[in-house]
């Protein structure tokens, strides 16, 4: 079956200061961070991969730049979070798993390669890095038997970050679905996530990817640190 991925690109991304999307923020190797992922899936999953970008402020931009996805639009882009891109996604998506990442994150393709692991057993999990535990991201602990069991930014006590890139089961698509029609507009996907586990008995593995390098840029101190990579 062909590995249906998405893309989290509607969002305005004010906090780095630039007047195009965020995905479409250069890097130092001439590429931008969607660029990028294009890049790293094609390496994962080949060029049969199906991709969908989810895509709200200034979309002909990204669009213009990559003609060949398909796009689910969210209109109330300036009014909700990735739960409500998330969820146009998977409502719009085929039978099967969903793989999905924000648009703001620069990786290492081989994070993709240990994600296709999992997504060929259809297995739902959420990337972590266990090396850092900072207030600003979202966080995670999991059960006895190594689940998932919080993920927000306000965990306390946490293991390490959620990376932002993930997984749904073809099993527990439609339990997500219904946990992000309920939460807030102003929620990030991971809580519905969270009450999909807590509601619904999701198990959601986390998938340690603290060796390879993964950065969400949000502020123009992380641009730089991925630079560094590239």
């Amino acid at each position: 079956m062909t590995t249906q991925i998405v893309i989290l690109a509607a969002g305005m991304g004010s906090r780095l200061g630039r007047s195009l999307p965020k995905p479409l923020t250069e890097l130092s190797d001439g590429r931008t961070i969607m660029g990028q992922q294009f890049d790293n899936i094609r390496y994962a999953f080949g060029r049969d991969a199906s991709v969908t970008t989810v895509v709200g402020y200034k979309l002909e931009h990204i669009i213009e730049a990559f003609p060949e996805a398909n796009y689910v639009y969210n209109e109330r882009y300036d009014q909700t979070n990735t739960s409500k891109s998330l969820l146009r996604a998977l409502q719009a998506s085929g039978p099967g798993g969903v793989l999905w990442m924000n648009g703001d994150v620069v990786f290492d393709p081989r994070v993709l390669v240990r994600c296709g692991e999992l997504v060929h057993r259809d297995q739902s999990f959420v990337t972590v890095n266990t090396s850092s535990v900072s207030d600003e991201e979202v966080k995670y602990t999991t059960t006895a038997e190594g689940y998932i069991k919080e993920l927000s930014k306000t965990v306390k006590n946490a293991l390490g970050e959620a990376v932002g890139i993930n997984y749904v089961s073809s099993r527990d698509k439609a339990a997500l679905i219904r946990q992000l029609n309920r939460v807030g507009a102003q929620d990030y996907f991971e809580r519905g996530i969270e009450v999909s586990i807590e509601q619904d008995g999701m198990l959601v593995e986390p998938l340690d990817i603290s060796d390879l390098y993964a950065v969400e840029v949000d502020f123009a101190e992380d641009l730089a640190r991925a630079n560094l990579f590239v």
